[in-house]
């Protein structure tokens, strides 16, 4: 099948991509040896912190804007929160400081919800808890490129036990040329391989430096920040239902058409743990919970499919058969959490600030499709199988 052919060349992509991050698709205009786009429109550190502050504000602490870690540069993470309900959805953006469209519609979303009398925004404050870190790895956005801003020695004086490791870590950017932007002289690491589905992980010098199929260690202060938001909110709530992390990718097609993909939805990110595959996550058995995550993001298809014929018909599935419990998504998912990928077409280094309002719109829809959804309670009632029935994506356009 081609979604399995795709699958596996997508691995391929990702196992390497410390070398080769950018997932080219093609020789497309707009590539960073072709030239630079303007990115000066996207909200940068400095105005999301008074974007958060005049929410807060206007909302009358409707949302709860809180610090709740900084970066390796000392910048403040920031968490808002709106919503009483039982029921929580942790979403998240710029864990790649190039990805940008998941911040604006995340603020759009915390606008609308603090200030909004309307039947919906009060139905969703009552039975949801909506828990957000735009922005989460600022170091990354204000460099404008995908790792953070950190190096080796840096880990090891954090952490002494790795002094004699086999490291640094596979994820370590150091090379002079990485989706047009030089680490040589200012490496980071890939925060988005850096979680690991036990929560409680202490870097061990023997898990270094490890692989893409093999869990992260929490060495970056930003995933360490991300953690610890998801550990208290399970002792709060006792689990959080739904982890949402809002990603760009590169510039692919709907397969069999022409058409260039809007937005990328995956699900699946590790083994199912009851399948032969999945056996080393067996402990995470109970908790693991594919059904659910697939309905969520039929949630999110549906709801930008009833955006008309339009771009926002472009939908696809993000390869599948991965196996990568180093990222968020799939340590959450193995922590019982609903899981949905965001990957947008084309990061600042290929589209600038091009075609901002209908991609930061895309996000926003598919985003209030899943929030709808489990508010009303009727993403349960969807068949996980049309998750399936997604369209594949392609690397190239049909002819």
């Amino acid at each position: 099948m081609k979604k399995q052919v795709f699958a596996v060349a997508s691995s391929i992509v990702l196992a390497s991509s410390v070398a080769i991050p950018t997932f080219a698709a093609g020789n497309h205009p707009g590539t960073p040896e072709q030239q630079t786009y303007n990115s000066s429109g996207w909200t940068d550190y400095g105005q999301l912190t008074k974007k958060l502050e005049q929410i807060e504000k206007s909302s009358q602490g409707t949302v709860q804007v809180d610090v709740v870690g900084q970066s390796n540069n000392g910048l403040d993470i920031y968490q808002a929160r709106v919503g009483h309900g039982d029921k929580v959805i942790l979403i998240e953006s710029e864990i790649h400081g190039n990805e940008k469209t998941g911040t604006e519609a995340i603020l759009n979303l915390l606008s609308y919800l603090g200030s909004s009398n309307s039947p919906h925004a009060q139905k969703i404050r009552e039975e949801v808890t909506l828990v957000t870190l735009p922005k989460m790895n600022p170091d990354a956005s204000e460099l404008d490129r995908r790792g953070n801003d950190m190096s080796w020695s840096e880990v090891v004086e954090d952490f002494p036990q790795l002094a004699e490791a086999g490291g640094p870590t596979w994820n370590y950017y150091t090379a002079p040329n990485i989706q047009g932007d030089n680490y040589a002289a200012n490496p980071g690491f890939d925060v988005n391989r850096d979680f690991n589905p036990d929560l409680d992980y202490v870097p061990d010098a023997e898990d270094v430096p490890g692989s893409s199929s093999e869990p992260g260690w929490y060495i970056t202060p930003e995933a360490q920040t991300v953690r610890d938001v998801y550990k208290n909110l399970q002792d709060e709530f006792g689990k959080v239902d739904v982890f949402v992390d809002l990603h760009h990718q590169g510039l692919y097609y709907v397969d069999g058409t022409s058409d260039p993909v809007t937005l990328s939805l995956s699900g699946q990110f590790v083994p199912d743990p009851n399948s032969e595959e999945g056996a080393k996550y067996s402990e995470y058995a109970d908790n693991y919970d594919y059904d659910y995550s697939r309905q969520l993001n039929v949630a999110a298809y549906d709801a930008l499919q009833e955006m008309g014929n339009s771009p926002f018909d472009n939908i696809t599935l993000y390869s599948q058969g991965l196996d990568l419990p180093g990222t968020a998504l799939g340590s959450f998912a193995l922590n019982g959490s609903g899981t949905v990928l965001f990957e947008v077409t084309g990061q600042t280094q290929s589209l600038g600030q091009k075609k901002k309002g209908m991609l930061v719109k895309a996000v926003e829809t598919g985003l209030q499709g899943i929030i709808d959804g489990v508010a009303e309670d009727t993403v349960d009632d969807l068949n996980p199988e049309d998750y399936e029935e997604i369209p594949e994506t392609a690397y190239r356009p049909s002819l």
